[in-house]
């Protein structure tokens, strides 16, 4: 299982290996956490807001079809591939592909994966709100009543307002960025939501510690939350005990996480 800051983490990674048993999944955004999982805006299309604002789960081909992970390798095939890569003496990362690929295939997405409806969620999740949003895809469903259209609204609807109107601000702002900005205004969104945010506090007390799944969230619905109050969170925060993050200078701090994913 691979998620959230799990996913945050390791997607970075040059080589990502899933397997028919991987799950992935960014849940934070329905729990009210905040950060800015920028990776996501590289994905093809919408398909990262999508995943984003609904926390919706992904399996191993999946992953792979949306360039999440770079490898598919069937799980009864680990301890073989392992055992491969222990044996090399090198890093060279085109002999360490190569070796990869001996043991990596090409499966198959299921027929109700939401992967074969990029047309519908490229439509629905370039609208300008969140609002917007939700009324297209409640039209998509009236359509054709796929049930992947009716989970991804519950799931927004569930979430929270001010953490859905951030994402999507974050995500739009991230997909020309490169990764030193993108990490900065994660670090922002972070910061602002400990010291204002009471949804983040409330995620944690709802999800982890009395886990009655019960979230009292403050403001409580999307129409409340004002562009004033969203903008907040991308400004630094005006108080000399939090620091801005800084960010050494190196030669490639310009590269873009784009070329990876």
């Amino acid at each position: 299982m691979v998620m959230g800051a799990g996913c945050v983490i390791s997607v970075h990674g040059r080589f990502r290996v899933v397997t028919d048993k991987t799950v992935f999944a960014m849940p934070e955004i329905g729990m009210g956490i905040l950060g800015d999982f920028f990776f996501l805006s590289r994905l093809p299309g919408f398909f990262g807001a999508y995943l984003g604002l609904t926390g919706a789960w992904l399996d191993g081909a999946e992953m792979l079809a949306c360039g999440l992970a770079t490898h598919f390798v069937p799980s009864i095939k680990l301890r073989l591939l392992n055992e491969a890569l222990d044996k090399m003496n090198t890093s060279d990362p085109a002999i360490i592909s190569a070796v990869i690929d001996e043991f990596s295939e090409q499966p198959p997405l299921k027929q109700r994966s939401a992967y074969h409806r990029l047309d519908i969620i490229n439509k629905c999740f370039s609208e300008r709100t969140v609002e917007n949003i939700i009324s297209a895809l409640e039209l998509e469903y009236v359509k054709g009543g796929d049930p992947w259209i009716a989970e991804a609204v519950e799931s927004m609807k569930k979430a929270s307002p001010i953490a859905l109107k951030v994402f999507l601000k974050s995500i739009r702002e991230g997909r020309p960025q490169g990764l030193g900005q993108c990490i900065i205004r994660g670090y922002r969104i972070s910061c602002y939501g400990l010291q204002v945010g009471q949804d983040m506090f409330e995620g944690y007390r709802a999800y982890y510690l009395r886990k009655d799944r019960t979230p009292r969230w403050e403001p409580s619905r999307l129409e409340l939350v004002t562009d004033e109050m969203v903008d907040r969170y991308f400004s630094k925060v005006d108080d000399d005990e939090w620091e801005d993050l800084v960010l050494p200078s190196r030669s490639n701090s310009s590269t873009s996480v784009k070329a990876k994913l």
